[in-house]
């Protein structure tokens, strides 16, 4: 069910579901485009190849301590569809010493694309925040994924962090990895891990025509690197000092490893 339950003084829980399917036309139709609470779904002008763009837009402060927030997409067969965030996420403390949960469940079914490139999350300090990421593809499949923290805002320490991305093909496990960051995760800023640096992320694309042509492993600079995965997908991990210069370097790892996504961008701007 989608909705949010609130009181005065009480955590959050809300959800938000979106639905894409091929229109016939070679288009793609939202019949599903829901959301309350901290997470409301605007679409956004399309870019004129046939995909249907989202844009999460956050309503409200969240997650707070002790919120319970998901997010449900489901991309039928041959749908193409971008979803971006018109800002970055911001976990903060909350009233309740209870950490704050975001999850994220996607389903893409055969033939279809799915972008899911949202703005950073950033862990501000005091804050607790346990994010999962769940996608199921099937086997024709195509996702770009992309997941960015920065962790403190300007000047100041972060907050704890955990986040887990678990990604299936065809029923069989292609990516399962959990990091924790912040107070209480062993070794999170050693050199083994971050080394000192605030903001780390990941650009993962499966593609069937992986299969054929596999992305070779290599370094992308200093503190990036592409991995081919056990499966028609590559995984482009990276660490950098800011946020600027992380998606910075996605981009440009992305580009280098010729990782191209779908052409165009989403508009911010919902349509009048």
């Amino acid at each position: 069910m989608t909705g949010t339950s609130t009181a005065p003084g009480t955590a959050v829980r809300a959800a938000a579901r979106l639905v894409a399917v091929a229109d016939g036309r070679g288009g793609t139709a939202l019949p599903v485009l829901a959301g309350d609470g901290p997470l409301a779904l605007r679409r956004t002008r399309a870019t004129g190849d046939g995909a249907a763009c989202v844009t999460v837009v956050g309503a409200m402060s969240a997650p707070l301590g002790g919120d319970h927030i998901a997010l449900t997409a489901s991309i039928g067969p041959g749908a193409r569809l971008r979803v971006g965030s018109a800002a970055a996420t911001l976990a903060l403390p909350g009233r309740s010493a209870e950490p704050a949960h975001y999850a994220v469940r996607l389903t893409v079914a055969d033939g279809a694309t799915l972008h899911w490139l949202p703005e950073p999350l950033i862990s501000a300090h005091g804050s607790d925040l346990r994010m999962t990421t769940t996608v199921e593809l099937a086997p024709t499949a195509r996702l770009v994924l992309r997941e960015e923290q920065i962790l403190g805002r300007s000047g100041e320490p972060p907050g704890r962090l955990t986040s887990r991305l678990t990604v299936h093909r065809a029923g069989r496990p292609l990516l399962d990895q959990e990091l924790s960051y912040g107070p209480g995760a062993p070794g999170w800023d050693g050199g083994a891990v971050l080394g000192g640096h605030r903001a780390a992320g990941q650009l993962l694309v499966v593609d069937p025509a992986f299969d054929h042509e596999p992305v070779p492993p290599r370094l992308l600079g200093d503190t990036a690197v592409i991995t081919p995965l056990a499966g028609p997908a590559a995984l482009v991990s990276a660490v950098a000092t800011d946020g600027l210069r992380l998606r910075r370097m996605l981009d440009e790892a992305s580009d280098e490893a010729s990782l191209s996504p779908m052409p165009g961008r989403c508009p911010v701007r919902t349509p009048a």
